[in-house]
């Protein structure tokens, strides 16, 4: 499915915090959002799937207008991992991965043979099978990531929105979120945006690559085309150089920062 937004503005108390954004999400493809703090991606990513409806502009959904959508027919195509989440201390890992299932069941419908299967594939994605009775609270800060992430995946989206999923995580855990990303991407062809603050990701792990600063769309494309030295000079205010590693991936890495007086 084919995501767009054109000329998005969000001001909150008066505050722009979006101006004029246009972009285009490619269908089974994966699209980093980067940039630096306050530059208005985790908003972008709340316009896109509703969860902040307060802005103007237009987002479409395979050319229709998503507020003409319906929430639950949205929810059946997109699903969103925010930054803020919680459960009731009690949940089971199983029990939060069912609730990704919710869009297709019918009014107090119970769990089908297909929420079963869904279930199933996505603690397998997620390597949380052994897990599924254990209560979320006793995981590992990347245990729980991939519980919240297969709750999403569970819901079997064409788009997944995903705002910063790396965070917090330390390296091994990142690249097992990033992998598990990367195979979803693959296996099913699922539309990925997702807002990074690892440059280094966005170029390995994505196909595209939207910069936003000051509030609005900086650059957009390839990420080796985009994530260069130079834009990183001056969207981040850094001065960077490049290299390859043993992989034969070439790496970007900051070296200081740029003082601007």
């Amino acid at each position: 499915m084919n995501l767009a937004a054109e000329k998005i503005c969000v001001t909150l108390g008066g505050k722009k915090i979006l101006h004029d954004v246009s972009c285009k999400f490619s269908s089974g493809k994966r699209t980093a959002i980067i940039g630096p703090n306050g530059a208005g991606k985790s908003t972008l990513l709340k316009v896109l799937c509703l969860l902040n409806e307060n802005f103007s502009g237009i987002v479409t959904l395979d050319g229709q207008d998503i507020r003409t959508v319906g929430r639950k027919n949205l929810s059946r195509v997109m699903a969103i991992l925010p930054q803020e989440r919680d459960a009731p201390p009690d949940t089971t890992v199983r029990q939060l991965i069912s609730f990704g299932r919710f869009p297709h069941r019918k009014f107090f419908g119970t769990t089908t043979t297909e929420d079963d299967a869904a279930i199933k594939n996505a603690l397998e994605l997620t390597k949380l099978t052994d897990f599924e009775t254990r209560q979320i609270t006793s995981l590992s800060g990347g245990e729980r990531q991939r519980a919240w992430l297969a709750m999403t995946l569970a819901q079997r989206p064409k788009i997944l929105l995903l705002d910063e999923p790396t965070t917090y995580l330390d390296i091994a855990h990142q690249l097992e979120v990033m992998d598990i990303i990367a195979e979803v991407n693959k296996k099913f062809h699922t539309t990925i945006v997702m807002v990074l603050h690892d440059i280094n990701h966005a170029r390995l792990y994505s196909d595209e690559v939207i910069v936003v600063k000051d509030k609005k769309i900086f650059a957009a494309g390839e990420p080796k085309k985009i994530l260069t030295a130079q834009n990183l000079g001056e969207v981040f205010a850094v001065v960077a150089d490049t290299f390859t590693n043993a992989a034969g991936d070439e790496i970007i890495f900051p070296i200081k920062k740029i003082s601007r007086h």
